[in-house]
């Protein structure tokens, strides 16, 4: 059953591909020792959210560079022969034209072999469009996989030719929504919560999303017109929750936006049981910012310290990985930690097994041919759902009042993995 306000379309339009050349872009370099003897310099165009609404998701990529450059400080071994690895850094400022035109400039006037659109849709969809144009193999993570796929006008039966992608589907992320949801005693009543953005489109797809999933498992769902993002006002959306009686709120959104629609929450007196939210609530600080509204809030879980595998890099487990992040940061660790470790190690591999790392299409297909244990589990791409595509697992967890740090996530749901113990069960707020 569908209490649903808006026209849903059944597929995505294309996002319009923009070519650019002699973007000025923000850069940071990763040097390694040059090498007189080298036999060339493998260049690797690596582009991330460090700055604006999406910047969360690029916090650990400095801190993992940092690291890879050790790593690499006396090249890179293919075949017998020392490559030196030359990786030049753009920051997208979360705004997906400038992506485009970084990816662009990096292609066209760097020549770089190999592109790295690290994180979020808004920068791996219009980079990964650049990579089909011109020709570049492209490696990327933390979007799910629906997202990278179709609205690129991707299906099972027309794989991209450069553009490759590890995560986990909606499907999980979904399954773990309502297994969380039916820990509790509600009134099975969902009030959507979706941005007019990629995520949002892809989140509330009336054929794959969030509404269809939802309404399957036997619960209703109320969705509003989706909102734009960094908007001030939630007063619709709340006020449509309100009057269907709304006991749980799901969906995606930014930190800042989550915590504009939270405070407008508890003005307008509209305090559901179960808020779980995609993004916004992955992170410590984005739950530090709700202050105690924070606690009791519930997202989805793609890695922790408990995971058990380990870097395929330096042999560490992902506890040892987060307690040097917290040790070096002083902030608390974050899930996109072992993910962007997780893309080095996929990258690295790559151009050990590449027949010529100087060749973009030999780089290809050694990533095509990918099959790696690493930080966040394996990645083969002969086992997705998709051709260009490696599925990982997904948890659902709480976050708590935490001991160390303000709030702890605990995982309270692992009805579709069992890699990880939950450690308690769902509570309801209490607002």
């Amino acid at each position: 059953m569908s209490i649903d306000t808006t026209k849903q379309s059944g597929r995505i339009s294309r996002r319009t591909v923009l070519k650019a050349m002699g973007a000025a872009a923000t850069t940071f370099s990763i040097p390694t020792v040059t090498r007189a003897d080298a036999a060339g310099t493998i260049r690797i165009g690596f582009v991330s959210p460090t700055t604006g609404p999406l910047g969360v998701f690029g916090d650990a990529d400095a801190f993992t560079l940092e690291r890879i450059r050790a790593l690499l400080g006396k090249g890179l071994e293919n075949h017998g022969k020392t490559y030196n690895i030359e990786i030049i850094a753009r920051d997208s400022q979360s705004d997906p034209n400038k992506a485009s035109e970084f990816a662009g400039d990096l292609i066209l006037n760097k020549g770089v072999h190999l592109m790295v659109p690290a994180s979020t849709s808004d920068v791996i969809n219009p980079v990964s469009d650049q990579c089909e144009l011109n020709g570049v193999p492209s490696i990327s993570s933390t979007a799910p996989w629906q997202s990278f796929v179709f609205p690129r006008g991707g299906s099972s039966d027309k794989p991209f030719a450069w553009t490759y992608h590890f995560f986990w589907g909606l499907e999980d992320a979904l399954g773990t929504f309502v297994g969380l949801w039916n820990s509790l005693q509600t009134n099975k009543k969902v009030g959507m919560l979706f941005p007019s953005n990629t995520d949002g489109e892809a989140w509330g797809n009336r054929d794959y999303g969030l509404p269809p999933a939802v309404e399957k498992a036997g619960y209703t769902t109320v969705v509003p017109n989706k909102f734009q993002p960094r908007t001030n006002d939630f007063s619709a959306q709340i006020a449509l929750y309100k009057q269907a009686g709304v006991d749980i709120v799901g969906g995606i959104t930014t930190p800042t936006d989550l915590k504009t629609f939270i405070t407008q929450c508890r003005q307008q007196n509209f305090t559901p049981k179960v808020v779980t939210v995609a993004a916004a609530l992955l992170f410590p600080s984005g739950i530090e910012a709700l202050g105690s509204l924070g606690e009791g809030m519930s997202t989805e879980v793609w890695w922790t310290p408990a995971f058990s595998f380990r870097s395929s890099l330096t042999g560490q487990n992902s506890a040892e990985i987060a307690a040097e992040w917290e040790a070096k940061t002083g902030k608390q660790w974050i899930q996109p930690l072992g993910y962007t470790h997780a893309l080095w190690e996929v990258i690295i591999d790559i151009l050990k097994r590449a027949e010529n790392p100087l060749d973009r299409t030999s780089i290809r297909d050694a990533m095509k041919a990918t099959k790696i244990q690493t930080l966040v589990g394996p990645v083969d791409f002969s086992s997705g759902p998709h051709p260009n595509i490696s599925k990982t697992p997904i948890f659902g967890g709480q976050w708590v009042k935490g001991a160390k740090y303000p709030f702890d996530l605990k995982i309270v749901d692992n009805s579709l993995s069992k890699l990880v113990p939950t450690d308690g069960k769902l509570q309801p707020l209490h607002w």
